[in-house]
């Protein structure tokens, strides 16, 4: 029997087999077209069904013993449906500037705190519950149509199975999820003015919804015997594909987002986290948390900076069949080291990694990104170094902002294609002062996913069994007494950067 993980992202889903043993076998993607306007920022969700049918059928006939699949989800974005399931429009993403009045309204009703208090999260108008409100208002005949609200996991789990629920994860991005209680806010929702019975029922992460429906086999040619899974919000697979299951470590996403993950063992300081903007969500463990620390620009930092500064690098690269990269990486090291000072230091410039707005701590999409420092000597490598740091002075803001939380992480699992870079990651543990594994695999949210699939349907006994087989460590990176000195005494100067940069741009 095989295992499955569906992961649904905002541009493109992909399902992705292993077998008994949580070896890889293959995956299957499609992408589908996001519209972005002044207006608004929306997603065809019927599209988003077509791709899924489509690399489940592709999946199938490779494999046709697949016993279970996961389904996990990027957050926020819902969409309105008949008593079909059919969607009534199309879906605002969490970036749509619609619901900034009535997030504002609804924390003249609640306050800010109590918000806080209930769902875990700092109010803000990304979340669902806001958007729902604009719906109800400005689309009072869609929204009286509806019968049921979806995410966009219970959306598919729907489909494919006719069973209506979701999972904690999930749906605290509604901001309407009470995560003491777990179960939807009585309190938020009538405040405000959506009806509790059409949503889906809030289930533990990792929750069987039963077998495939006969049509969804049919179309797919999946075997009727296939469960279906709801899995998580996509950052909590991939800190259970990570390894991740007390606060004594701590995940690094190093994906085009960065993103650090914590785990607590109990609930974290309300007052610490809503300074911070953290999210506080519940775990696949009983009384364990997550919480998500992160910059809008990681890895796609470094890629700005290789696509805009690295035309002539990339073909210098080409030549020795490298990434640019690894070029730009060996470049610095060349133009810095010697036989004398093997450990290159920090580049001493600064770069606030803001390129696409600020998220936690500061959560403000206005701010701008800068490099500071610079001089007639800098070259393309001391930049990209320099990007590399900036995405790690960020890293450290998050984890000092988190201080009093409850966190205590003593090491992290590094994830995603930035745990390749063996120069970055030995920089995250000197200026983190923690120890780091590397994991072989890019892709944790679907490993996460596979891993709770296969507990479901009794091929794991539990997450140990199950990281003790799909978990697969690449290398290990000490933290450098002396080195994390010297980049603590240029974080003191960088920590400074966006009180000062903020008020010119």
């Amino acid at each position: 029997m095989k295992i499955a993980g569906l992961d649904i992202g905002t541009t493109g889903c992909k399902c992705t087999v292993f077998d008994e043993s949580g070896a890889y076998l293959g995956k299957a993607y499609r992408d589908y077209p996001v519209k972005r306007a002044v207006s608004g920022h929306e997603v065809d969700v019927s599209a988003i069904m077509d791709g899924i049918y489509e690399v489940l059928s592709e999946m199938a006939a490779q494999y046709p013993d697949i016993g279970g699949i996961g389904i996990t989800s990027f957050g926020e974005t819902f969409v309105l449906t008949d008593g079909e399931g059919q969607p009534l429009h199309t879906a605002m993403l969490y970036t749509d500037p619609r619901g900034s009045a009535e997030c504002s309204r609804l924390k003249e009703r609640l306050g800010e705190r109590r918000i806080a208090e209930i769902t875990g999260l700092r109010p803000h108008e990304m979340y669902s519950i806001s958007k729902l409100m604009w719906m109800k208002t400005n689309c009072p005949d869609i929204y009286e149509k509806a019968a049921y609200i979806f995410l966009m996991e219970d959306y598919v789990v729907y489909h494919l199975t006719g069973k209506r629920q979701i999972d904690y994860s999930l749906a605290t991005r509604t901001m309407a999820f009470d995560i003491r209680e777990l179960d939807w806010s009585r309190e938020i929702l009538e405040a405000a003015g959506i009806e509790r019975e059409k949503l889906s029922t809030p289930v533990p992460t990792g929750t069987d919804a039963g077998k495939i429906l006969a049509e969804a086999a049919k179309r797919t040619g999946l075997s009727r015997g296939t469960h279906i899974v709801s899995v998580s919000h996509d950052q909590v697979a991939a800190a259970v594909g990570a390894g991740a299951f007390d606060g004594d470590v701590a995940v690094d996403g190093a994906g085009t987002v960065e993103c650090v993950t914590p785990i607590f063992d109990s609930l974290p300081d309300i007052d610490v986290m809503y300074r911070g903007y953290f999210s506080i969500v519940p775990y696949v463990i009983p009384g364990k948390y997550v919480a998500y620390a992160f910059s809008y620009t990681g890895g796609a930092l470094l890629q700005w900076c290789t696509d805009t500064m690295a035309k002539k690098e990339k073909e210098l690269a080409e030549e020795e069949h490298i990434s640019v990269n690894e070029y730009l990486e060996r470049r610095y090291v060349e133009e810095h080291g010697s036989h004398i000072v093997p450990h290159v230091g920090p580049t001493g410039l600064l770069v606030l990694p803001h390129f696409a707005g600020a998220a936690t701590p500061y959560m403000d999409t206005g701010s701008k990104g800068a490099i500071l420092g610079l001089t007639a000597a800098a070259t393309t490598a001391d930049i990209y170094r320099a990007c590399m740091e900036g995405v790690v002075y960020e890293m450290y803001l998050n984890v000092r902002a988190l201080q009093g939380s409850g966190i205590r992480f003593t090491r992290m699992h590094a994830t995603g294609g930035g745990a390749r870079s063996a120069e970055w990651m030995q920089m995250k543990a000197d200026m983190l002062n923690v120890p780091i594994t590397a994991l072989k695999t890019v892709d944790a949210g679907t490993v996460g996913s596979a891993m709770l699939t296969g507990i479901a349907v009794g091929i794991f006994a539990d997450l140990e069994e199950a990281a003790a087989y799909m978990v697969e460590r690449a290398r290990e990176y000490y933290p450098r007494q002396e080195m994390h000195e010297k980049y603590l005494q240029v974080f003191e100067r960088y920590e400074t950067v966006y009180e000062a940069v903020r008020p010119l741009v």
